[in-house]
């Protein structure tokens, strides 16, 4: 496969050399097939690009580069090519709990191992090959990210509705042989990989240490929206429990042999549970940041020491508004209270959003929609200014799931909007009125 090249940055090293409209064959003789390709093969310094012009007449440009050196080549898209979607069809998954009419790109389902290495999501390895995995060691693409669920292969399939889910976890032993770091996840249904289910993919993973450097347990999210669906359940106090407490039993065993935790139950389950999120010394590196672990603790500690350490001088009186999901209410009320205690000028309105659009049960931040802020807080005095989390707007954009923009909330609510991301640091400077 060959992949045609959109432009060439100006001044770049490729500029004079090669023309937008052209077609990238190899590199060095290797195929180039996407963004992986390309990269691992184009880091070298002297290179040799087969190019074919748009009459199909080939030619070989010669590069000579220092070994970070971009080429300035655009392609049609980041990739190269269409994403990969999923072919699973879990009885978990939140993409079939979404309403419809919303637009098209949140209804993909995405299972790409290079965006895996690219930016960090979770694959299921159910659509790679042998070829795949071979590319992968090859190139020593780590860490990858991988959603388990379960190690019991007859499980795997049952959950995932995939007959290639059972037997493609042995790419993990694959990988873990070739020194490929592996971050993991399990999704966890109540009554179903949990409970004996989950202490068996603990051991099984455990056993893949060092190159399984963390796993996830992470609890199943389930939406209003769940006509025709797996009946599933919601986790409560007495099941959260139990999962915290059979990741606290392994991780004590395998600490005790290995010297590392590597369990880690999500902010969620401690916060069902009614129980103290750990201290920071748990959560090492926090590995699992993305998926909701340690994100309460790291934040407390980040937003004290920024506290501690301010020297900020409030002149005048200042009056703000900022809201978040159910889970993050409690933390984000006692960190302003704190914020508040020292700073006597700053008064700071905490509101609790109630996720009507995705169902109540859904507490997270980063699902919030625009409508659900909106509805809930016209007509009440925000003071000078709403801080909304930045993991409720899509990335890169300041537009919400339902398409309101943050423009929008602004105009409609009569009050400037500034948008926050999970940093104790930029959330304190956001309170005292920072842009």
């Amino acid at each position: 496969m060959s992949v045609k090249i959109k432009e060439v940055e100006k001044g770049s090293i490729c500029y004079k050399k090669i023309s937008g409209g052209e077609t990238l064959i190899s590199v060095n003789s290797h195929e180039i097939n996407d963004v992986l390709d390309y990269r691992f093969y184009s880091s070298e310094c002297k290179l040799k690009l087969e190019i074919e012009n748009e009459k199909g007449k080939r030619r070989t440009v010669k590069i000579k580069k220092d070994e970070y050196d971009d080429l300035g080549l655009c392609f049609e898209t980041y990739l190269m090519d269409k994403h990969h979607s999923c072919k699973n069809k879990c009885i978990f998954c939140f993409i079939d709990q979404m309403p419809k009419g919303m637009r098209e790109s949140l209804y993909f389902k995405d299972d790409d191992s290079r965006l895996s290495f690219l930016f960090g999501n979770y694959i299921t390895l159910t659509n790679l090959t042998d070829r795949d995995i071979d590319r992968i060691i090859e190139m020593h693409i780590s860490p990858v990210n991988v959603s388990v669920h379960t190690m019991n292969p007859e499980l795997r399939v049952e959950m995932m509705k995939n007959p290639n889910s059972g037997t493609s976890l042995r790419y993990l032993n694959r990988l873990a042989d070739a020194g490929i770091k592996l971050n993991t996840q399990l999704v966890l249904c109540p009554g179903i990989n949990d409970g004996k289910e989950l202490e068996f993919s603990l051991s099984e993973l455990g056993k893949l240490y060092p190159a399984v450097q963390s796993i996830a347990c992470v609890p199943v999210g389930l939406t209003k929206h769940r006509e025709g669906l797996y009946p599933l359940e919601a986790y409560n106090e007495k099941t959260a429990a139990a999962v915290i407490d059979t990741v606290d039993d392994f991780n004590a065993h395998f600490k005790f042999f290995k010297g590392e935790t590597i369990a880690f139950a999500a902010d969620e389950f401690y916060l069902c549970a009614g129980r103290e999120i750990p201290d920071a010394d748990y959560y090492g590196e926090y590995p699992q940041l993305e998926n909701g672990v340690g994100m309460w603790r790291l934040l407390e500690d980040e937003f004290k020491s920024a506290l501690e350490d301010s020297e900020y001088e409030l002149a005048d009186s200042r009056s703000i508004t900022a809201v978040t999901g159910a889970a993050a209410y409690p933390l984000i009320k006692k960190l302003a209270l704190s914020a508040e205690k020292k700073y006597d000028k700053l008064r700071i309105n905490v509101i609790k959003i109630n996720n009507i659009f995705f169902g109540e049960s859904v507490t997270v931040a980063g699902l919030l929609t625009g409508q659900d802020i909106l509805a809930q807080l016209e007509g009440k005095d925000l003071g000078d200014e709403l801080i909304i989390p930045d993991s409720a707007l899509r990335d890169g954009e300041e537009v919400f799931l339902d398409d309101i923009t943050v423009t929008e909330l602004s105009e409609k609510l009569g009050i400037p909007v500034k948008s926050c991301v999970a940093d104790g640091y930029e959330l304190l400077d956001k309170f005292l009125g920072g842009e």
